[in-house]
């Protein structure tokens, strides 16, 4: 969600200034204070804009023009993956969000239909548009310093990404890592914690903590391949910025996994420790050189200009529909869409 907002904060007003104007939540806000503001004080700063464009879950619900960004819906699928207050606040808001939203923008046709089957949403509401991947991940330059830095240059490493929870199933890499290492591979897990996310304690996979948004292109590449064993995704973005970045990658067979990795990934049975050892083993080797082709492929259609041109020509009917409404004797307000960053 922050690589989202990050990214669409920039691409949106340079594509068309006179149309989007940023609002930004003071940096010291996180968490409740971050709902609180989001709820009382945005729908205010954003009164005058006919659309209000939220690109991580949620958005205020006082706010007549919602359009927003809805990444899955985990919290409704397993809610002992999260915290009990923040399951609850988004259990609570997201239905009614989705309902009422002039637009939703979803990641996956996988996201698209877990929307209509949990909530009823028209079809015609709900637009999927898949994320994009940096070109600096195509361009990652030598690894070296970065594994140097992270003490990871010794023996060829599988890489996993994402943060401490039950629905990223890190588990099952822990479980796997000594047959892995029998075979001359270690196994590094990049994230931190966070305190909404229910965890079940760390294991024996080397865990390097956070890695900086600049360090992620070479620890990518330096990897000899990239496992994602969640038990769900909206999406997937890692493995997208895995391919770019050269690297062959293992993943789920579940949620929007499969959609996102296009054909390009091996997947395998996040259940199945076996199958999940032997795809990374094969990955890493006999299937190497075809897996970095097909990712390289499949991460070159994926662009965040894309992602930016398609979510403002979703806008383009509901803007022209807001101006009816005025010629018709409704309230004027701005022809700008707000973008709000989370």
């Amino acid at each position: 969600m922050e690589r989202w907002a990050r990214e669409l904060e920039v691409l949106l007003p340079a594509l068309r200034p006179e149309r989007y104007t940023v609002i930004r939540p003071p940096a010291a806000l996180a968490h409740r204070a971050g709902h609180i503001w989001e709820q009382l004080v945005l729908p205010l700063r954003a009164r005058r804009a006919r659309l209000l464009l939220s690109p991580a879950n949620l958005a205020p619900l006082a706010h007549p023009g919602n359009v927003v960004v809805i990444h899955d819906a985990a919290p409704f699928r397993e809610p002992r993956w999260y915290g009990r207050a923040y399951g609850a606040w988004h259990r609570a808001l997201i239905p009614r969000l989705a309902r009422r939203a002039r637009l939703v923008i979803v990641p996956s046709e996988f996201v698209r239909s877990e929307l209509f089957e949990l909530f009823g949403i028209p079809a015609d509401r709900v637009r999927a548009i898949p994320p994009g991947v940096d070109s600096r991940f195509a361009a990652p330059g030598d690894p070296a310093p970065v594994l140097s830095r992270l003490d990871l240059d010794g023996r060829p490493y599988v890489l996993a990404l994402g943060t401490e929870g039950e629905r990223k199933n890190l588990r099952l890499l822990d479980a796997i890592a000594p047959r892995l290492a029998a075979s001359g591979l270690d196994v590094a897990v990049a994230g931190s914690k966070r305190p909404y996310i229910a965890t079940s304690g760390t294991g024996i996979a080397r865990r390097i903590g956070y890695v900086d948004d600049a360090d992620l292109p070479a620890l990518y590449a330096g990897a000899a391949a990239f496992a994602m064993p969640s038990l769900y995704e909206g999406f997937g973005l890692p493995c997208i910025e895995a391919m770019a970045a050269g690297t062959p990658v293992v993943a789920a067979d579940r949620g929007a996994l499969p959609e996102a990795c296009g054909g390009a990934a091996l997947l395998a049975d996040p259940d199945d420790e076996d199958a999940f050892v032997d795809a990374l083993l094969e990955a890493a080797g006999t299937e190497r050189h075809r897996l970095i082709d097909a990712g390289h492929a499949r991460a070159a259609e994926l662009s965040w200009s894309r992602t930016a041109e398609a979510i403002d020509a979703a806008l383009d009917p509901l803007l022209d529909q807001a101006a009816v409404s005025e010629v018709a004797g409704e309230p004027a307000t701005e022809d700008r869409p707000t973008g709000r960053r989370r």
